[in-house]
């Protein structure tokens, strides 16, 4: 049996499912869900990660989660965590970058977020040799000092989509209609949640949450709260949900979300406004180009060119260039910091 012919039977037992039901069961259904049963990262897979483009991208941002341990009185022993590792690419190039750094590593207690088993795996095989703990859910990351890194995690997380109407909300249910998945819209009522999403929408507007999103930031951001730390959040987004951003990718290009569930990725942008305001600490909002610039990317690719052939140095220097570049990811990409009340904020961050 397919995942498509099981949620027929589903919708067809119990009526349509909302569009965070859809999601969860095509991402992480145990045996026909897209993450569970592949490895999509990469050329030959779905879609590339900034990670797996430059090893600048986890040295950089790995030195910075460094600079703000070290601020915070290089607390002992500390958590060091990854939601959504991928293929461990990120925090390989992490602890390379941090073993210079005295005390970090043998302070750190490393834990990787993970919920799929083939993921695992290459992640286990990535940070060889150093000992880690794979865990399914943020919630189960230690009670104490936490710093935190998660790029392209939020926008995997299943969402629930509303459009406005003159009576209310209507949301967003997945169907069937001739055989076919199809999307639809309930009646319209009133939703207490989105009530303060009445003064910037009009009848008509899209407007999406994700519970499974602001709850992870509200546990991390009670770490970091209580004991301190940092979280660096890197995602796709913007600073509040306006519009339907629901989409599917498969080798490299946009697809039908709903023609082969379990077969594409599927994503939305993150509304870091809602991350932010889950979170008791206090935050900092910029874009990814900015960050990386302050951190010192240019310079870095200048050091790791420096000894390069000339097409090697173009290639390192339009690796560059696309994750900073306002045309190319510098600007669709976001990052959220969270930390302490009273702390300096992250470097690259201001």
């Amino acid at each position: 049996m397919s995942l498509k012919a099981l949620l027929a039977a589903r919708i067809a037992a119990q009526g349509p499912i909302t569009l965070a039901d859809y999601m969860a069961d095509c991402l992480l259904h145990p045996s026909y869900g897209y993450y569970a049963t592949r490895d999509p990262f990469g050329a030959a897979g779905d879609f590339t990660t900034a990670p797996e483009i430059s090893q600048m991208f986890g040295e950089l941002l790995g030195l910075a989660l460094a600079q703000c341990w070290l601020d915070q009185g290089a607390p002992a022993p500390f958590t060091l965590a990854e939601l959504g590792p991928g293929r461990g690419t990120l925090m390989a190039d992490l602890l390379r970058a941090t073993r210079g750094i005295p005390g970090f590593h043998v302070a750190m207690r490393l834990h990787l977020v993970e919920a799929s088993p083939v993921l695992r795996a290459g992640q286990r095989a990535a940070i060889a040799p150093h000992p880690a703990r794979w865990l399914d859910t943020a919630d189960q990351l230690p009670d104490q000092a936490l710093f935190l890194i998660a790029n392209e995690f939020f926008d995997a997380l299943p969402i629930r989509q509303f459009t406005r109407d003159a009576q209310g909300w209507c949301e967003t249910r997945v169907g069937v209609t001739d055989g076919r998945l199809t999307p639809g819209l309930t009646a319209a009522t009133p939703f207490p949640p989105l009530d303060h999403r009445l003064h910037d929408t009009r009848p008509g507007d899209i407007v999406e949450i994700c519970p499974a999103a602001t709850a992870t930031v509200a546990t991390i951001g009670q770490r970091i709260a209580r004991h301190g730390g940092v979280a660096l959040i890197v995602d796709y987004g913007g600073w509040i949900s306006h519009g339907d951003t629901f989409q599917a990718v498969a080798a490299h290009s946009h697809v039908d979300p709903f023609a082969d569930p379990g077969q594409a990725d599927l994503t939305a942008h993150v509304d870091f406004a809602a991350l932010a305001a889950a979170s008791p600490t206090a935050h900092v909002y910029t874009t990814q180009g900015e960050a990386l610039l302050r951190l010192g990317i240019a310079q870095r690719t200048a050091a790791l060119g420096r000894n390069l052939p000339p097409d090697g140095l173009a290639g390192l220097q339009a690796d560059s260039h696309r994750l900073t570049a306002p045309s190319e990811m510098g600007t669709l990409f976001k990052l959220l910091a969270l930390h302490p009340a009273g702390s300096p904020a992250p470097p690259g961050t201001v």
